[in-house]
Formats: C-alpha cells, sequence, structure tokens
C-alpha cells in the first residue's frame, strides 16, 4: 500500500504538470477566457528573437558539462584503487551537499575580473585594473559549465564508486594487466563500458538538468539571451497572465529539446562504445592517457581543499570592509552585513529549515515504510520527477494546484519538496537495506520477538546511522530546491536559496555573500552531524557506528 502511495505521489504531480502545461500552450486556459485551440503561442516562443541563441546555449552547456563531467569522473576512478576510493568516498559528502547556488556564487567571487584569481594574477605581472573580459556570464556559457562540472563530477563519481562492487572491477583489472595493459587501458576496455551501462540512469539525469538548471543559470550563465530555461521562467513571472500561455508553450519546447538531445546522447554512446571496443581489438596500451589518468587521480586530495575554498571565499566576502582591486585582502573586515541582514537572513533560514525538517522527517518515515514492505520501487520510477525537466512541469503543476484550489503556501511547497527529496532518500536507504544481515531477526524472532519489537529493538538501531545520513541527505536537497520554491510557493514562500538567487542580478556582493555562505551550512551542517552521531549514539558499540 505504501509503496503505491508514494509511487502516486512522485508520480501524480508529473503528470498533472505536464498536462497542466500542455493545455495552455495549445491555447486551452480558460481563467484568462483562451478557449481557442491553436499553436500561436508556439509561434511566439519561436519568434522570439533570442530563440535560437538560447536553444544553442541550452544544447551545448548540457551536452558539454555532462561530457566533461563524465570524462573527469571515469579518469579519476581508473586512477584510484583500494585506499585512494576509500578517501574519495569522504570527501564527495561535503561537495554533493553543497547546492549549486552556493557554488556558483562561489566560482563568481574566484574568476569573475575582480575575483581572487585576477587579485593573484594581478600580483604577478602588475595589473592595476582589472581586465575588461566577460568571464562571468560569457556568451558561451563557459562559466556555467564549469560551475555544472564542479558539481556533478561528485554525484557521477558517487554513483559510480555504488554501481562498482557488483562489476568485479578489480579482477578486470587484474586481468587485463596480466595480458600487459596497463591501469588506465584494462579500466577502459574493461570496466567502463559495464559500469557506463550501469550508471546510465544518472548521466541522463546529469543532462536534463545541465540544460535546465534555472539557478546557476542565473548567477553563471549569459544574460543576452539567457538559457531558454532562464526565459522561461522570465515569462512565467510576467504580470501578463497571456504571456503565461507563451511559458508554457516554451516549457514543451524546453521537453522536446530535452527529447531530442536525449537522442544525439545515445548516437555519442553507439559511437564511443564502438571506439573502444575497436580499440581494444587492435590492442592499443593508449600509455599517454595513463599518465594522464595518474595525474588526474591526484586531483582527488585537494577535493577538501575546494570545499574549503568554497566556504572560505564567501566566508570573507561576507565579513570584507572595504575591498579595492587589486588588493588581496579587504582592508578590514566587519559585521555591518550580518548586522543589517539579520532579520531577512534569520527568516528565510528558519523557513528553509522547517521545511527541509518536515519533508526531510516524512520522506525518511515513508522510505522506511516501502523498504519494511518488502517490495522495491523500480529505479526509473524514482527518476521520473528528477528527469523530467522542472521547467517542464511545475508552472502546469502550479495552475493544477490553483484549479483544485490548493493555495499558494508553506503547505503547498512541503508536498512539491517531497517529490524530489524522496527519490534520493529511498536510495540512500536502499542499499542499507538491501545489505542489512536478516539473522539478527530470525535470532530476535527465536526469541519469541514480535515483528514491531524486532523493528524497534534490533532492526532501526542497526540500520540508525543511515537512517541519520538518509535524512540529512533529504534535508540538503530540500534546501537547494530553487524553482519548485520560486513557482509552488507563489513567491509568498522566502527560503534563504530563494533569496540567494533574488540577489544575483545585482546585489551587494557582501549580502550575496552571506546568503549563500548560510545556505551552504544550512545543506553540509545536518551531513557533518550524521557523519558525528552515530559516534555519540554507539560510541561503546563500534560495530554500529557505520552499519
Amino acid at each position: 500500500m505504501m509503496r503505491a502511495v508514494v509511487i502516486v505521489a512522485l508520480i501524480g504531480p508529473v503528470i498533472a504538470g505536464l498536462i497542466g502545461v500542455a493545455l495552455p500552450a495549445i491555447g486551452y486556459f480558460p481563467a484568462i477566457g483562451r478557449v481557442d485551440w491553436g499553436l500561436e503561442a508556439f509561434r511566439d516562443v519561436i519568434a522570439w528573437q533570442g530563440f535560437g541563441p538560447a536553444a544553442r546555449l541550452s544544447v551545448f552547456t548540457g551536452l558539454a558539462a555532462t561530457a566533461l563531467s563524465i570524462i573527469v569522473s571515469f579518469f579519476l576512478l581508473a586512477a584510484l584503487t583500494g585506499n585512494g576510493q576509500k578517501r574519495l568516498r569522504l570527501y564527495l559528502g561535503p561537495m554533493l551537499a553543497l547546492p549549486h547556488a552556493a557554488v556558483g556564487f562561489a566560482i563568481v567571487f574566484l574568476i569573475d575580473p575582480t575575483g581572487i584569481v585576477s587579485r593573484l594574477i594581478a600580483q604577478l605581472v602588475g595589473w592595476s585594473r582589472p581586465p575588461d573580459v566577460a568571464i562571468i556570464g560569457d556568451p558561451w556559457g563557459l562559466s556555467l559549465i564549469l560551475g555544472l562540472v564542479v558539481k556533478e563530477i561528485p554525484f557521477l563519481l558517487f554513483m559510480a564508486l555504488a554501481a562498482l562492487p557488483p562489476l568485479a572491477a578489480f579482477q578486470r583489472i587484474k586481468a587485463c594487466k596480466a595480458l600487459g595493459y596497463g591501469q588506465m587501458a584494462a579500466w577502459i576496455y574493461a570496466v567502463a563500458i559495464p559500469l557506463y551501462r550501469a550508471i546510465r540512469m544518472p548521466v541522463f539525469l546529469v543532462l536534463a538538468y545541465s540544460m535546465t538548471v534555472v539557478d546557476m543559470a542565473i548567477i553563471l550563465g549569459p544574460t543576452t539571451p539567457p538559457t531558454l530555461s532562464v526565459q522561461i521562467v522570465k515569462w512565467m513571472a510576467s504580470p501578463d497572465l497571456n504571456v503565461r500561455m507563451v511559458a508554457a508553450a516554451g516549457a514543451i519546447v524546453q521537453l522536446l529539446l530535452v527529447l531530442a538531445v536525449f537522442a544525439i546522447w545515445l548516437l555519442i554512446e553507439t559511437v564511443a562504445k564502438q571506439l573502444i571496443l575497436r580499440s581494444a581489438k587492435m590492442g592499443y596500451r593508449i600509455p599517454r592517457l595513463g599518465a594522464a589518468s595518474l595525474r588526474v587521480g591526484r586531483f582527488v586530495r585537494y577535493f577538501p581543499v575546494l570545499f574549503v575554498c568554497f566556504l572560505g571565499i564567501l566566508l570573507l566576502w561576507s565579513f570584507a570592509g572595504f575591498w579595492s582591486f587589486p588588493n588581496l585582502m579587504p582592508d578590514g573586515l566587519t559585521t555591518r552585513v550580518w548586522d543589517q541582514e539579520a532579520g531577512g537572513l534569520t527568516s528565510a533560514l528558519s523557513n528553509a529549515a522547517v521545511i527541509g525538517i518536515c519533508v526531510a522527517g516524512v520522506s525518511t518515515l515513508c522510505a522506511i515504510a516501502v523498504l519494511e514492505s518488502g517490495k522495491r520501487v523500480a529505479p526509473y520510477l524514482l527518476f521520473v520527477p528528477l528527469i523530467v525537466p522542472q521547467v517542464a512541469f511545475l508552472l502546469g503543476l502550479q495552475v493544477f494546484m490553483i484549479h483544485i484550489g490548493v493555495r499558494s503556501g508553506m503547505a503547498a511547497v512541503m508536498f512539491v519538496h517531497f517529490v524530489f527529496v524522496m527519490p534520493y532518500v529511498l536510495l540512500t536507504l536502499q542499499g542499507a537495506y538491501d545489505g542489512y544481515d536478516r539473522r539478527y531477526d530470525r535470532v530476535a524472532a527465536a526469541l519469541g520477538r514480535s515483528y514491531w519489537v524486532i523493528l524497534w529493538r534490533v532492526r532501526l538501531p542497526i540500520l540508525i546511522a543511515p537512517i541519520i545520513s538518509a535524512f540529512a541527505v533529504g534535508f540538503a536537497v530540500s534546501v537547494a530546491q530553487y524553482l519548485p520554491t520560486l513557482l509552488i510557493g507563489g513567491g509568498r514562500v522566502a527560503t534563504i536559496t530563494t533569496d540567494a538567487v533574488a540577489l544575483a542580478s545585482g546585489g551587494d556582493r557582501r549580502v550575496i555573500a552571506s546568503y549563500a555562505l548560510l545556505q551552504a551550512i544550512a545543506a553540509v551542517g545536518p551531513l557533518l552531524i550524521a557523519a558525528v552521531l552515530p559516534y555519540a549514539l554507539w560510541r561503546n558499540r563500534k560495530g554500529l557506528r557505520h552499519a
């Protein structure tokens, strides 16, 4: 029963949203008296002067970010074995938890013409003025691609590390090495293809997200024109309800564009696979790639440094006083911004915390109930709300919820957050449940204990570490939600994420840094607590700390 409820809760809003966006797109919008079916809205989308560049930009950034993320992730995995992969697992958590918006702002403060990197170069070459170069918001979307790659590499590594054990990767590589192949060649020929097959769904998720991301595109992407998804959000925000029909048509176009790019990616997959197989048949040893992979592998040790750099630059800017170029440090530190923004920061953070705690708590309870039933939710169903572009169905879902009398507010936002949080929580807990040793249950049952006693006194205490981790992951995902909060909240629910992105268009850098820093802490903090809490709960039971 619970499994069916969860599936309906995940798939239902997507279907309702797609219907709700398709009808206005083809001319049916009774709320404004439009019931004349037609394709006028699609013609308006195509007639928009920036349509071609925006569509090309979305396709290019999506394909480039996904391809680079996969290549770097596979290079890292090929160079790491044993202890290297264990260290990688430890380093991934904080980088995974960092919201896209916080990473975007940190990159702005690092590589902008007046950022830290330019200031360092200025000290070496004697610049007195920042370079007149459009680094952030460049017309090719290169800074956006950089931000996406920084965020998606940890996600792909996390999914790949989970998929590696069943593939017997070590044995495959060992067999290839016995035939005279190097580490990199052995990994590409024996592991890369089956591993990619195992993580294909997450790869498509990354591709769809990279094409349609809104918050990071607002922060790092170009503005004249913006990406198609950002333009759709602008149409959605128009006070003219007729423009909502154009937004709906744009959302359908965006969905069709994503499907077309999926087809292109399938072709790229086929070509890459054939090249690898042909190279293997020819017996190429690819020694140069082997040396390159070792250099890339050394990058893993800098994951914590990258994380500290991101938080450090946000922290520094939030307390910075006057900071002229090319000085490496501000003239002084001040709490002025924190004092001025205390009210707004507290309100936004408390809203995010309430929503995150409620959504993560309900998602964790539902995940436990589903897993206790013994029936699994098919992975492709879990990925449906994640792989369908948010801009493609959230506008329709907003219209549908208004039609059935659901008002914009905290409760509506919590429900929509559940749609995006539940898949991550269930995926996090499912592995722990699959690895649980059922012999503990049989021993307790042999002693006459009931199902509920076994659940509360045996199973849940053993699984407390992954349960806490699943809750923390759910909270981090909820905190990072921008578009669902903005659209379904109707602008009435301000969270730390919506306020931070709203400041991106020209706010004071110190204010932006304070919001972005709190957003990052709100997302990462629970994961750090989840890592430490089992040690406090089971300080006398070492075996339960990593159960």
